[in-house]
């Protein structure tokens, strides 16, 4: 069954922040178009929350801040190449199809560009293999499309589409983003958006953690282009999350849960992974196996049940995930930290820095 929650769970009497409190200004120069040589070698600004200290370290500082015995969980969820691109049946336009979401074996959600050339009852043509029948539009904007062709369409999908890099990144994929837009997690296919904490692991990396006595524990969660979309209201008790589909199984659920009875902390290696560990949690303390679709929104005011811990990147102004973190840490402080993130020249968003909050 669809996993819906509470947008917010609130402590005493407090004011909701607003949409305009969450705004900062940004140097285009900030925003990373390009990763690192080297997954690992990020710049990593540590927040604790108890002094409200800011520290300026390297990713691979992360292991002076996990213990034997503590866990920390990552999205195993694998984007797969969204953005296909091919032409009108009769007119020969150019037409982009970018995946959304499956519907059947055949259909699925898209978004179509440029929209105004495609309507109800055209063909796009794929390469030599896939025809686009564009059967109906949908109420934010897109398309339901039902898919022709012959073979397996996942392995036509790896050939003709291109990584779905965030608009932000202003540039066309390369070879290199197929595999770097990537975490060394990645095995369940289903995100047009990248978990993009989990990138900043290395293989040797990992092995360190490891080697300290650390579990880590997979969870899914297929981030969706919601992601990216802005918030437009300036009461946040009216914005709507897109449903995103989770899977907690029992392995994890069990992993989890005796690390908190056993009183270690759990670090939460991106947002996505706390919106899912949020979902899935009891209201006496630990996590139960699900699966399905979760629309949670978490700003602040927020009692967070499962998380101790959280390594998430630099966010969009304004941005959903710009709250949740200020939902962990407090707003002022959170703004304070993306100041001195700006003055520090810190890199911003997917492919930019790491901001670890303890």
């Amino acid at each position: 069954m669809p996993i819906t929650s509470a947008v917010y769970e609130p402590r005493g009497v407090q004011t909701i922040p607003r949409l305009s409190d969450f705004k900062y200004n940004l140097s285009e120069k900030l925003i990373a178009q390009e990763p690192l040589e080297r997954r690992d070698m990020s710049r990593m600004l540590v927040l604790d929350r108890k002094t409200h200290e800011l520290r300026d370290e390297m990713f691979t500082d992360i292991i002076n801040y996990l213990n034997k015995g503590d866990v920390i969980v990552v999205n195993a969820t694998r984007v797969f190449p969204a953005r296909l691109f091919g032409y009108k049946e009769k007119t020969e336009a150019e037409i982009e199809v970018f995946l959304l979401r499956k519907l059947t074996d055949e259909l699925w959600e898209v978004l179509v560009k440029p929209a105004r050339k495609v309507r109800t009852g055209n063909n796009i043509m794929i390469g030599d293999e896939i025809v686009c029948e564009v059967i109906d539009n949908t109420t934010s904007g897109g398309r339901v499309v039902r898919f022709h062709y012959e073979g397996d369409f996942n392995a036509l999908v790896e050939k003709y589409g291109k990584p779905p890099l965030p608009p932000y990144i202003r540039r066309e994929p390369s070879p290199e983003d197929k595999e770097r837009y990537q975490t060394i997690f990645a095995q369940e296919s289903g995100a047009v958006a990248a978990p993009t904490a989990g990138m900043h692991f290395s293989k040797e990396m990992l092995a360190k953690v490891k080697k300290k006595g650390v579990e880590v524990v997979p969870i899914v969660l297929h981030v969706g282009l919601g992601t990216f979309r802005p918030v437009q209201v300036e009461d946040l008790s009216r914005h709507r999350m897109d449903s995103e589909y989770f899977e907690v199984n029992m392995s994890a659920v069990e992993r989890i849960n005796a690390a908190i009875e056993r009183g270690n902390r759990i670090t939460a290696i991106g947002t996505s992974v706390t919106r899912t560990l949020e979902t899935v949690a009891n209201f006496n303390g630990g996590i139960k196996p699900s699966s399905g679709w979760t629309d949670k929104f978490i700003y602040p005011p927020y009692h967070f049940k499962v998380v101790d811990q959280l390594l998430t990147n630099f966010h969009l102004p304004g941005s959903t995930l710009l709250m949740l973190v200020s939902a962990l840490a407090d707003r002022e402080t959170i703004m304070k930290a993306y100041r001195h993130a700006v003055r520090k020249k810190y890199r911003f968003y997917s492919y930019g820095d790491a901001m670890l909050i303890i």
